[in-house]
C-alpha cells in the first residue's frame, strides 16, 4: 500500500543518497534528494511528499531542529537517520516531533520495513473534490486552478495553496493555525490574514463585504462553495 510514496531523502552524503535513491526507487517509491535542511525546505514549497528520511548531522541546520520547526507548519511524517545511538539522542530525536529514528550504518532492507511501518500508520489523505464551483468560478483542488467563465484567473503559488486548503474544507471553518499547516505559505498567522486579503481582491466583487471566501469570528476562514 506504500509503494508508490514520494519520499525525500536529505543528507549532505551524495553516494548515500544516491544509494536510497536507487533502492527505494527499484521498490516502487518515488524518490527526491536534497542535500541538507535549506535544500530540503524549498523543494517541500514545491512538491508534495509522503515522508521525509532525515540525516540528523547536516551542515547548517541539524535534522533534529530542521523537524522540529517543520512540526509547526506540517504533520508529513519523518525518519530520523543518525550515527549517534544514545538514549538521550533517540529522545531528543523523538522529542522533536519524529515519527521514528534509525541507526546508521543500517541495512536497507530494515529501513524500507520502517517506511513503509510509518506509511501504514500514517492517516490517508483527504481525497480532494474534483471541481468546486462558486459563483462565477470554478477551482480544480488536483490542478491549483482558478477559472472564471472558463477563463484562466493567475494565482500565486500561496494564493493556490491556500484556496486549495478551504476547498478540500469548504463548508468548515478552518483556523490560521491550521491554514498555516496546509498551505505552502510561510510566516505566522497575520501572513494568512494578508494573503487572504489578496485572494478575495482575486474574487470577491467587494472585498470588504465578502461572500464566498468569509471570515468566522474566532475560527478561521471558511470556503462558501455552490
Amino acid at each position: 500500500m506504500s509503494d508508490g510514496a514520494h519520499i525525500l531523502v536529505v543528507d549532505d552524503d551524495a553516494r548515500l543518497c544516491g544509494l536510497l535513491r536507487k533502492y527505494l526507487s527499484d521498490r516502487g517509491f518515488r524518490v527526491t534528494t536534497a542535500s541538507n535542511a535549506a535544500d530540503a525546505e524549498r523543494k517541500l514549497g514545491v512538491l508534495a511528499f509522503d515522508i521525509l528520511v532525515l540525516d540528523v548531522m547536516m551542515p547548517g541546520e541539524s535534522g533534529v531542529d530542521f523537524t522540529q520547526r517543520l512540526r509547526r507548519a506540517s504533520d508529513v511524517p519523518i525518519l530520523l537517520l543518525t550515527a549517534r545511538g544514545e538514549a538521550r539522542d533517540r529522545i531528543h530525536g523523538l522529542a522533536s516531533g519524529a515519527d521514528d529514528y534509525l541507526l546508521k550504518p543500517f541495512e536497507p532492507d530494515e529501513l524500507l520495513l520502517r517506511i513503509r511501518a510509518i506509511l501504514r500508520r500514517a492517516p490517508p489523505p483527504i481525497e480532494a473534490p474534483r471541481e468546486i464551483a462558486f459563483g462565477g468560478f470554478r477551482f480544480d483542488p488536483g490542478r491549483e486552478e482558478l477559472t472564471r467563465s472558463g477563463e484562466i484567473v493567475r494565482l500565486t503559488a500561496a494564493e493556490a495553496s491556500l484556496l486549495k486548503a478551504l476547498a478540500e474544507r469548504a463548508g468548515r471553518a478552518v483556523s490560521r493555525e491550521e491554514l498555516l499547516r496546509l498551505s505552502r505559505i510561510s510566516g505566522n498567522e497575520r501572513t494568512i490574514d494578508v494573503q487572504m486579503a489578496r485572494l478575495r481582491r482575486k474574487i470577491e466583487a467587494d472585498p470588504r463585504m465578502p461572500r464566498y471566501l468569509q471570515t468566522l469570528r474566532g475560527a478561521g476562514y471558511v470556503l462558501r462553495a455552490e
